[in-house]
């Protein structure tokens, strides 16, 4: 069922795109829009912060840089949240993120100065924050269609996207570091003609006229407990994510290293997005949280301690234990828990906390905090913070198994 314009229900648009989304080639265009969009990730994310030092960004200044963004996708996400599920369809919310990030982009190499590149970055970070929670609402609502399809695999294009890039892009910042700007434009482009191939997904509360308030969610006294922690453990990502380039360079590694460790982390991520649909559904989320605390910490504790940028590389494994983990199993939790009316909402605020939050926090105090200790030391620290995080985790899941085997006792 469809409405057209004014609310006129019609079967035609729904059975086209039913059939377009039933076929196999439907599942490969999702698989390769994802690779795109985090080809787009690999550009930015893992450079920006290269291109900062290369134009005399001090890490303080650096760690601002970085946490301003974030700092506007607080404010914005859950803006485009209610957008989209307020809208006659999600997919044209997701055109407007696309192009305006595409656009923003294009504004960075046209200044070096420090108050001019925050404007750039939060005018870019209002758009591209977003992207990546409209487009899961976006595929997990169409996947609820398709029981044989799952996401995992379809999430497995990032990862490959991601490797693929961070290999070309490596390459190509050797020669200039300012064409990351360019590049991620034209990535976009494509991205843009991908998403206009994707069925309609609607806005529930545009079709049902039933208006929710996001406030609602946090009523939800898991999700908000799955949030809190996931929230810890992506402060101690995020630092990572703004200052592991910048370090891998002071430990010696270039920009085509630097690039291979991206793709090491990268590919670590394919054995759990194959079996994430199986391994949702058999293991509790606490069990999951815990595994991923206890590899975080092993991850920083070895930043901290090696030296070598090469041994640095295999450490990088262990990315396929956290934020991939923490990513797809909150997204895929989110939309089993909350109302079809606030799905959108859902997964924008699970981004506002892990691409708003934990950036901020990672990026401006973990700026300050680097050059006062030095960043060696800081990584030393969010080791740290995970292991209270996994204790933390440990003593929910004792905490749970006596009040399941307390009830078990008053049943019996």
């Amino acid at each position: 069922m469809c409405f057209r314009g004014g609310g006129e229900i019609i079967g035609n648009v729904s059975d086209n795109d039913h059939e377009r989304s039933d076929s196999p080639m439907s599942m490969v265009l999702f698989l390769l829009y994802y690779a795109v969009i985090y080809m787009g990730n690999a550009v930015y994310g893992t450079y920006i912060p290269v291109y900062f030092q290369s134009i005399g960004c001090t890490p303080a200044q650096i760690g601002t840089l970085l946490s301003i963004g974030p700092l506007v996708a607080v404010l914005a996400q859950p803006v485009w949240g209610a957008i989209g599920d307020r809208s006659r369809t999600k997919n044209a919310v997701l055109r407007v993120l696309i192009i305006g990030s595409g656009l923003a982009i294009l504004l960075f190499p046209l200044s070096v100065e420090f108050y001019y590149l925050l404007f750039a970055v939060c005018l870019f970070t209002f758009f591209q924050t977003s992207i990546f929670s409209m487009s899961d609402a976006i595929t997990l609502e169409e996947l609820e269609k398709h029981p044989k399809w799952s996401f995992g695999p379809i999430r497995l294009g990032g990862t490959v996207g991601f490797a693929l890039m961070s290999i070309a892009f490596g390459t190509i910042a050797q020669v200039q570091i300012g064409y990351l700007f360019p590049v991620y434009a034209g990535v976009m482009l494509v991205a843009l003609a991908l998403l206009s191939r994707f069925p309609r997904v609607f806005g529930h509360q545009s079709l049902s006229g039933v208006k929710m308030q996001v406030w609602v969610l946090f009523k939800n006294r898991r999700l908000m407990m799955y949030l809190g922690i996931n929230l810890v453990l992506q402060i101690t990502i995020g630092f990572y994510y703004s200052f592991f380039p910048v370090y891998y360079r002071e430990l010696g590694g270039n920009n085509i290293l630097l690039g291979w460790s991206m793709v090491i982390s990268s590919l670590s991520e394919i054995p759990f997005l194959l079996y994430a649909n199986r391994i949702f559904e058999r293991i509790r989320l606490t069990h999951i949280l815990l595994v991923t605390s206890v590899a975080t910490a092993a991850r920083w504790f070895a930043f901290s301690f090696l030296e070598n940028p090469y041994i640095i590389l295999p450490v990088q494994m262990l990315h396929g234990l956290m934020f991939i983990v923490l990513t797809v199993t909150m997204a895929m939790f989110i939309n089993r828990e909350v109302p079809k009316e606030l799905k959108a909402s859902g997964q924008t605020l699970n981004g506002l906390l892990n691409l708003g939050v934990a950036r901020i926090v990672g990026s401006f105090f973990g700026g300050f905090a680097s050059e006062a200790f030095g960043i060696r030391s800081v990584f030393y620290y969010c080791g740290w913070i995970a292991v209270a995080c996994a204790a933390g985790i440990a003593a929910i899941i004792v905490a749970g198994a006596r009040q399941r085997s307390a009830r078990q006792e008053l049943g019996a």
